[in-house]
């Protein structure tokens, strides 16, 4: 990786938001602790760098609510028990960056005092004003938002300059690349583009907040070792969505 010295910030505070699936690895449930560690290291270079870091993790690699809802669980069960996957993710997560030398607080919008401080926004902002890397667990802490929609929210509370969303793809295409050979990608979205086209990168409730309060969104390839460092730095990532 090129030496924190050599680059140039292009944010000063971020809303990252990354996959809970591609915490998997090459695993078909759970938690591969060596992407684990290696998203860990590229954080840590940019929070050494002076990057503020608001990080706030899908639970798909454990429990997603909405797959519960559809087999027959009540929905609102199944959405607690994904916030609780948000949370494993976070303290996971959490584990490797302090072992990497980052100093780093849980918040979570669920109250588990034993294991994590609940959300407090202006505790959430003294924390990254003291040079801490914050994870935000539990989504909103309501049922029926994603953390989609959770990560748009705390990107507005804690004036974040962009929300970056990390995937499995390298930008937002025209239709699912897995399924679609021919779809194309789509450099910059608009909000209302990316709402009347149905693309699905985030959903409909994320992209209307981002929307209404001019939130860029910034859509990279988490999968790769060094995109989540050059999304930090505001390199590499595949598709914007703005106005």
């Amino acid at each position: 990786m090129t030496t924190v010295a050599a680059r140039k910030r292009s944010y000063g505070r971020v809303l990252l938001k990354l996959s809970g699936e591609a915490l998997m690895g090459g695993q078909t449930f759970g938690i591969d602790q060596d992407v684990v560690n290696r998203i860990a290291a590229e954080i840590h270079e940019a929070s050494t760098a002076g990057i503020q870091i608001t990080l706030v993790l899908g639970g798909g690699n454990i429990f997603r609510g909405v797959n519960a809802g559809n087999t027959g669980m009540d929905r609102v069960t199944g959405d607690h028990m994904g916030m609780l996957a948000t949370l494993i993710n976070s303290l996971a997560l959490q584990d490797s960056l302090e072992k990497a030398g980052v100093d780093t607080r849980v918040l979570s919008a669920l109250e588990i005092r034993s294991v994590a401080e609940p959300y407090i926004r202006r505790r959430a902002i003294r924390h990254l004003e003291k040079g801490r890397v914050v994870l935000v667990a539990a989504g909103t802490g309501n049922p029926y938002f994603t953390t989609d929609s959770a990560a748009a929210l705390r990107a507005m509370e804690v004036r974040a300059d962009v929300l970056l969303k990390g995937t499995k793809v390298n930008g937002v295409y025209s239709a699912d690349p897995m399924q679609y050979p021919d779809a194309r990608l789509l450099k910059h979205v608009t909000y209302r583009q990316a709402l009347q086209d149905g693309l699905k990168v985030m959903d409909a409730t994320a992209i209307s907040l981002c929307q209404d309060n001019d939130m860029p969104i910034g859509v990279f390839d988490m999968t790769k070792p060094g995109n989540i460092l050059n999304a930090l730095y505001g390199e590499g990532i595949g598709s914007f969505i703005k106005a």
